[in-house]
């Protein structure tokens, strides 16, 4: 009886191992973490001098070579870095599940993803586990951004990685593509970033992004042009620069003046009197909007996570044991109690 049971047992945990695999994300549910102001107090740009002194150098050259197989990398850590610090702090909670795969998560960049954590290996093999996914993110942003043309800026770092991913809540807060100006400035604004040119800035990471056909305005013939093009070719994605795509430059501000913006929450920044004047100062100097987005990233890196740890294995879970649903717990537990 109990040799059955047991084989029942691995029967289960292999259609449950393959069902989470093919199953789409659950939602996730409401968790309060509480904000330690002691993990951002010990934030440094010495942080890891003693312990890691080659970790920048590290950082940078993988990226580096990333770049020249996949000019792509930097819209996709852009867009995972904005995507881990807006719902609760920049704490890697972003390589969690289900918080990976929830809502606008879904369409991160796998890629990007991966080099993470390729780095942490590299990192923990030199270093030992004394850095966090979060910093390396951090790290890794910044210099995909410089090495795709943009500029250099200073982090502190130190920071802990997340011991549990953001709630749904949390992450309903990020912006999509018809996001209307008043909504984003509130949205901003709640995380610390309640200067319009912080939200204008940030938004410049687009001049090295892409969008699915579906989100083009198609308000305009510019967008409707660029709307039937682009789904003529199927699993094509749009520039959304479309002039210079893959330098990161200050062309999607002349683009936006020239009414030549991709999406709907991009234009209207052109149009919004907090935000018009901002647009047009960045379109006509570039170092300009330069200044401010480094300003800014420093700002959003900042934003306080919890308390959390080093994730020494891999920085898609936790150093602890990976939880199982409720409804998977029920059925082990029959199974357990009948092979005991």
């Amino acid at each position: 009886m109990k040799m059955v049971a047991l084989a029942s047992l691995a029967v289960m945990i292999g259609l449950l191992a393959i069902c989470a695999a093919a199953a789409e994300p659950l939602p996730l549910t409401n968790v309060e973490e509480e904000s330690n102001d002691e993990v951002m107090s010990t934030l440094s740009p010495d942080f890891h001098q003693g312990s890691c002194p080659q970790l920048p150098g590290m950082v940078r050259a993988a990226v580096q070579d990333a770049l020249r197989r996949d000019v792509q990398i930097t819209a996709g850590l852009l867009r995972i870095f904005f995507h881990d610090c807006l719902p609760q702090g920049c704490d890697g909670s972003i390589f969690l599940d289900p918080e990976r795969r929830f809502g606008p998560n879904g369409s991160l960049q796998p890629r990007a993803e991966q080099l993470v954590e390729d780095i942490r290996v590299r990192v923990h093999a030199a270093c030992g586990p004394t850095v966090s996914c979060a910093d390396i993110l951090a790290l890794a942003t910044r210099d995909a951004v410089n090495l795709a043309g943009g500029p250099f800026y200073g982090l502190s770092l130190g920071r802990q990685d997340s011991l549990r991913p953001a709630s749904s809540d949390q992450i309903g807060i990020l912006p999509g593509p018809t996001t209307p100006v008043d909504t984003l400035l509130r949205i901003f604004g709640g995380r610390g970033l309640g200067d319009p040119a912080d939200l204008v800035a940030l938004s410049g990471g687009h001049t090295v992004g892409k969008a699915s056909c579906g989100f083009i305005r198609a308000n305009d013939d510019f967008s409707r042009g660029l709307a039937r093009q682009c789904s003529a070719t199927p699993d094509r994605k749009q520039n959304l620069d479309v002039v210079t795509p893959v330098a990161f430059d200050n062309r999607y501000y002349v683009n936006l003046r020239n009414r030549q913006g991709v999406l709907a929450s991009d234009q209207g920044l052109a149009d919004h009197p907090r935000t018009r004047n901002i647009v047009n100062a960045f379109a006509a100097n570039q170092g300009a909007f330069f200044d401010q987005f480094a300003r800014s990233m420093v700002k959003m890196s900042n934003i306080r996570g919890a308390a959390g740890e080093i994730r020494r294995n891999t920085c898609f879970r936790p150093n602890g044991p990976r939880i199982v649903s409720s409804v998977a717990d029920d059925q082990l537990d029959i199974l357990l109690a009948d092979s005991a």
